[in-house]
């Protein structure tokens, strides 16, 4: 019995509180039990989802679910400071204080051992990063963290960047402090989206605390086809392709052909769609059920004809905070502001803490003066360069918020050399406004494969893995033995087959299927569930795949 509750009410961090697990669907029908007793009182509904999501997040990432209380603490008091003060000035003051709190945790728990690591190297210090919080949860819990390396919470990024978005939208005036801590504190830490997103906007989200809950049967239908198309694109597509061809090739390209690689790299672009779109796709599903609505985070991002058009339709929740807290604050296509500056300089100093060679300080000064001559003394081409380099932060900076690496910076930047090739292919292409299917077609797969390419970053398990992989591919890919590979991979690549067709499938076909779904009596679509769930398990062939997203 000891056993029992221990398992229930205790941490382990080798058995998550995750989607795919049974225990979170156990944990999920005793929430809506009490759900359904306190539904109608909203203040009582909002504190028992608040607690009920810090639970949520205790199982899935321990003792940091105290960094989540002290980011929710905070920023409910400074939203309150932000909108009581009388003087602009000291609404900025609040506004820098909420920024540099937040990111300074961000910065501590993703980037600490990084910094620390480069500081060594530059100077030739023997500093070492020692986790005290880490040591206190092994003596007191008998957790076995790593002393030596800081490992981030689980969501911090998803949380972190909502909690400055609510700093932000009370300082312009989009929105009203909340009142109630418990209120704020559910609106954080709503356990569907939690952990990876998506990123909710207080403008958004915030009035939905103060609805009467509400659930047609048309609404019921679709959340339950939402969480049965996001098990399935995870753990029937996604953690197929993962375990039985990609995970192996990533580990050791070199011992795999050109073509095993090549392969593994097209799958791997699946697996991440089915991955991150299909714990949205359950987040919604779950989430719509309690009476909530939450923001669509993909719109089948391999139709893209391009890159931009990739990135409005690929982590929506992102991109979109991307450009309204980024994006247009450095100017947009206006032209560069004082935060272009500061974040130009944030980039150019991860670039050189990555490099570990202070030589680069004196070169990029000297490329930066350059560049401020050219736009001073040839003021046609200023608003050009300062666009340009506004894009190209953007997708800098959203690469390093994945992680602090040559790999992330590699990938964003490549991103952001896609979107500006295209802005400017698109004024002299002879195929921009033709809308024949064999145009289409081209133009999808060159993006989708562009993207794929740029990936190899992102997955990559290091530079000389990376080199590896591209290596095989262009010299070694092994044409004389692609039948026998294909033969001995058929399974992988049927399902990869099957994952591509499903997603280019035409919208009014994949909108036929939902709504046949939906309309279908409660009975039938508890046995259509059965049958899928039963499939899906009977697919998975080892222990469970963590959601890729959530190391970010």
């Amino acid at each position: 019995m000891k056993d029992f509750f221990q398992h229930i009410f205790i941490y382990n961090q080798d058995s998550p509180l995750i989607f795919t697990r049974f225990f979170f669907w156990g944990f999920f029908a005793v929430v809506l039990a009490g759900f359904s007793i306190i539904h109608k009182h909203k203040a009582l509904r909002n504190a028992y989802l608040f607690l009920v999501s810090l639970f949520f997040y205790y199982k899935t990432g321990g003792l940091f679910f105290f960094i989540l209380i002290f980011s929710t603490v905070t920023d409910y008091g400074i939203g309150h400071a932000i909108y009581s003060s009388s003087s602009q000035i000291r609404k900025k003051l609040w506004l820098a204080l909420s920024l540099t709190v937040n990111l300074g945790v961000l910065l501590f728990f993703k980037y600490d051992y990084f910094l620390t690591d480069t500081f060594n190297k530059i100077f030739g210090t023997n500093l070492e990063v020692v986790t005290h919080a880490a040591k206190w949860s092994n003596e007191m819990f008998g957790t076995h963290f790593d002393l030596g390396k800081i490992l981030p919470p689980v969501g911090i990024s998803f949380f972190t960047f909502q909690t400055i978005s609510y700093s932000i939208d009370v300082y312009r005036g989009l929105v009203k402090p909340v009142k109630s801590l418990l209120d704020f504190g559910f609106y954080v830490s709503f356990f569907p989206q939690l952990v990876a997103g998506p990123i909710v906007r207080a403008a958004d989200f915030i009035p939905q605390l103060y609805n009467k809950y509400s659930l047609t049967s048309r609404e019921f239908g679709y959340a339950f086809y939402l969480i049965l198309k996001g098990l399935t694109k995870k753990m029937f597509i996604g953690d197929y392709l993962a375990v039985n061809l990609i995970d192996r090739v990533f580990s050791n390209p070199a011992s795999y052909s050109g073509f095993e690689n090549l392969s593994a790299l097209y799958s791997y672009s699946l697996q991440v769609y089915c991955d991150f779109s299909g714990y949205t796709d359950i987040a919604i599903g779950v989430a719509l059920l309690m009476g909530f609505y939450l923001p669509k985070n993909f719109n089948s991002p391999y139709k893209a004809k391009s890159v931009s058009d990739f990135w409005r339709r690929w982590h929506m929740s992102l991109s979109s905070w991307l450009k309204d807290y980024l994006y247009i604050p450095m100017g947009g296509n206006r032209g560069a502001s004082t935060f272009t500056y500061i974040s130009l300089i944030v980039i150019l100093g991860f670039v050189i803490l990555l490099s570990g060679k202070l030589i680069l300080i004196p070169i990029i000064v000297f490329l930066a003066g350059v560049i401020w001559l050219l736009t001073r003394f040839f003021p046609p081409i200023k608003l050009t360069v300062s666009t340009n380099i506004n894009i190209m932060m953007t997708m800098l900076l959203g690469g390093l918020w994945h992680g602090s690496s040559w790999m992330f910076v590699i990938w964003g930047g490549l991103n952001g050399l896609g979107v500006l090739i295209y802005k400017y292919w698109k004024k002299i292409s002879p195929y921009q406004n033709k809308n024949v299917w064999y145009v289409n077609t081209w133009r999808i797969f060159l993006t989708f494969s562009f993207i794929t390419f740029t990936r190899i970053w992102f997955r990559g398990e290091s530079m000389q893995g990376t080199a590896e992989l591209l290596g095989q591919i262009t010299r070694n890919f092994g044409w004389g033995h692609v039948y026998e590979m294909i033969v001995s991979y058929w399974k992988p690549l049927a399902m990869l087959a099957f994952g591509l067709t499903m997603h280019w499938l035409p919208d009014k076909v994949k909108c036929a299927y939902r709504d046949w779904f939906i309309l279908r009596p409660l009975y039938q679509k508890i046995g259509i569930a059965s049958g899928i769930v039963f499939v899906i398990y009977q697919s998975v062939s080892s222990e469970l795949t963590p959601f890729i997203y959530f190391q970010f």
